[in-house]
């Protein structure tokens, strides 16, 4: 299974994409813009300062709890996904690949040191003890768009270890999955008897490589989503269905 956004908007955080698989907000930075702007890494860490509080308190929703119990059952190796929300894993399933990383982690750019991202709340807390912001909406993975010019004064902590730059720990628009993780997730679609595609448009190529790899070693390919994708014309299924009451459809089946 390779799994999207749309797996996650039961659990109250919203997808990126519309049914035409067109951007429903604003593009999320950019790896190259935060490395470079301390303006773009404090826009960054106020919006996701706040959209945390909320992001952190989702609870595995119906498409979670199937998928888990699928693999409980035997019928999924291994499950590959685009989110970054950890909740698959809070479902159930062991044999995850988080393809785009952990929110629940940030990690140094120097020297590599890991944190969990609740440490990371606090310490950016007593920063901006006196810091506010108006919210205006949540936005994908932990995003909150706040009132215009209000990170200008949000500070942002320096690595505990060596003073360097602090990252989420997952992979950002524009930054290259790990190369360990694309040959996991390649070795486990080698093995697959079938892929599905699971609450993705995979417009983006992190995904969409695993639905040409899969179509061109003759796998079958099934998706679940809401709206087109950039696979439905490799799909032997296709069903445009909510991933929760499509999955639930398959375990009472079962």
């Amino acid at each position: 299974v390779l799994s999207g956004a749309g797996v996650s908007t039961a659990s109250g955080i919203p997808d990126y994409r519309d049914r035409d698989g067109e951007w429903k907000h604003s593009q999320p930075i950019q790896y190259g813009d935060f490395v470079r702007s301390e303006h773009a890494r404090k826009r960054y860490w106020a919006r996701s300062y706040v959209g945390w509080r909320r992001f952190s308190t989702a609870e595995p929703n119906a498409a979670h709890r199937a998928l888990a119990g699928f693999e409980e059952a035997g019928k999924v190796e291994k499950l590959i996904t685009q989110n970054v929300d950890r909740l698959h894993s809070r479902a159930g399933n062991r044999r995850v690949i988080d393809l785009h990383g952990d929110l629940g982690r940030v990690r140094c750019l120097g020297c590599g040191d890991v944190q969990a991202r609740d440490e990371f709340q606090q310490q950016l807390g007593a920063a901006n003890a006196d810091w506010h912001a108006a919210v205006f909406r949540y936005k994908p993975d932990g995003d909150a768009e706040l009132a215009a010019g209000s990170h200008e004064d949000f500070a942002v902590p320096d690595c505990r270890s060596c003073d360097g730059i602090v990252n989420p720990d997952v992979v950002m628009f524009g930054e290259a999955v790990p190369t360990e993780r694309v040959a996991a997730a390649g070795a486990a679609v080698e093995r697959a008897d079938a892929l599905l595609f699971d609450g993705t448009s995979l417009m983006v190529f992190s995904g969409f490589r695993f639905a040409r790899q899969a179509s061109e070693l003759g796998k079958p390919i099934a998706i679940v989503n809401r709206g087109r994708t950039r696979a439905d014309e490799l799909a032997t299924l296709k069903i445009d269905a909510d991933c929760g009451a499509a999955l639930g459809a398959v375990v009472q089946s079962m």
